[in-house]
Parts: C-alpha cells; sequence; structure tokens
C-alpha cells in the first residue's frame, strides 16, 4: 500500500528560534538517542523504528518532487564546493574535515526548514565557541538523528521521549520539551556537550558525536560529513 508521507510533515513555525516543529504520528527518530548532556548513559539496544526511517525518507523526497526542486533552489549548501578554494570569509575544506571523510557518503536534497535549522544550528556553533569543526559535528549528527528537521513529539511512534533535531530527551536532563524543539537551545546544549568531551577536536567525526549521542548506531554519523561540510562552508 503506498502512503502519502507527505502529509505527516506539516511545518509549524512557532517563532523566529523555533521553526518547523514536526509533531504528526508516522515520524520518529533516525540513528540513536541522545541520552544526555553528560554524555555517560548506557548503550541503546533496540534500533530505529523501519518504518520511521522510511517515513523521513519518502517525505523529504517527496516534498522536493512537489516543490520542484532545482538547482537553484537546492542552492550550494546541498552541493556544496569542494574545489579548495573557499569564498573570502569562508573556512577551507582542511578546517572542516581535516581527517577526511569515513566510509560512503549520504546526500539529500534539503528544503527550506532544514536549511534554516542548518544555519541554526552553525549561528549556535560560533556563539559556543565550538568553531567550524564543531559546526560540521553538529550538522551531521542531526542529519543523521531528524534529516535537520524539528521532530516534536511522535505519540506512540516517539523514540522513547526523544525530540527536535538532535533527538535529545527530557528524561536524560537534556531540557524540557519546548527547549530541545528549539533549535537554538538544542544546538547550544549539543555543543557544550562536546566542549566537555576531552580532544574532541582531534576525533573522527562520528566518535565525537557517538560521545555525546551515546548511539546503538555509532558509525552512523560519518556518512553525513561530507555534505555537513558543504552546507557549514556556505552558512559560516
Amino acid at each position: 500500500m503506498k502512503l502519502d508521507f507527505s502529509r505527516w510533515l506539516p511545518a509549524i513555525a512557532k517563532d523566529s528560534y523555533r521553526k518547523t516543529a514536526l509533531s504528526v504520528v508516522g515520524v520518529a527518530a533516525i540513528g540513536g538517542l541522545a541520552f544526555g548532556p553528560s554524555a555517560f548513559a548506557a548503550p541503546v539496544t533496540s534500533g530505529p523504528h523501519d518504518g520511521a526511517i522510511a517515513a523521513i525518507d519518502l517525505a523529504t523526497n517527496d516534498k522536493a518532487v512537489a516543490d520542484k526542486h532545482d538547482a537553484s533552489v537546492e542552492s550550494g549548501l546541498t552541493t556544496g564546493s569542494r574545489d579548495g578554494r573557499p569564498a573570502a570569509g569562508k573556512p577551507s575544506r582542511d578546517e572542516l574535515v581535516p581527517h577526511g571523510v569515513q566510509g560512503a557518503q549520504s546526500r539529500i536534497p534539503l528544503d527550506d526548514a532544514q536549511l534554516d535549522n542548518a544555519k541554526a544550528i552553525v549561528k549556535a556553533a560560533k556563539k559556543t565557541g565550538v568553531g567550524e569543526r564543531g559546526a560540521v559535528i553538529g550538522v551531521a549528527t542531526s542529519l543523521q538523528e531528524s534529516k535537520l528537521y524539528n521532530l516534536g513529539h511522535l505519540g506512540a511512534y516517539n523514540d522513547h521521549d526523544s525530540q527536535g533535531l538532535f533527538q535529545q530527551r527530557p528524561s536524560s536532563g537534556w531540557g524540557s520539551p519546548d527547549q530541545i524543539t528549539d533549535p537554538d537551545y538544542a544546538a547550544t546544549a549539543f555543543f557544550n556537550a562536546l566542549k566537555n568531551v576531552d580532544g574532541w577536536q582531534n576525533m573522527p567525526l562520528t566518535s565525537a558525536a557517538q560521545t555525546v549521542q551515546v548511539s546503538a548506531y555509532p558509525f552512523a554519523y560519518a556518512q553525513w560529513e561530507d555534505q555537513a561540510a558543504d552546507i557549514v562552508q556556505q552558512a559560516w
């Protein structure tokens, strides 16, 4: 049976800092669970809901088709420039990906809601002082956890009580539901936890992200490093 996944993605723009919290049953967390800012919770023993993964993937693709994404809409934030010549004031590829990418890379088209959320993450990276590399880790983590959608509570399909761009859990001390579905708050909380990871700047992306998120799929973050670097380079 073919389902209309696009109807599961209403954009709820609560205010300029809390755009597009998706709160409709049928979509749930991708990747792992973010346990708590201490980053020392027990590992997850169950995987993501298969239907939820398909729902976000298909909904994203359906929306791209429905919106007739062309090259101008998709923009450099989804394609990026890897010719080693960033625009003035933009970070270089070596600064963004100092260790090189690990494994096969994934890439998705981004709609306006996802772009706004990515920019909020980059802004929080600047504010918290984690720099360009921290921003890449943050964007890649959100690409894995929520495809850069600000997911609200999804009822029976929710993965525990995880919500927001990073699928952080109120029950694990990340904040209230209202806080963790605020992109600025959620990204700031992620980066503050990252800063507590000794030597994160020299870790492979997936290791740094996993130390904060404690995911059942620790290597999954690696696949988004290339696109995350493109996004940060363009949005910085």
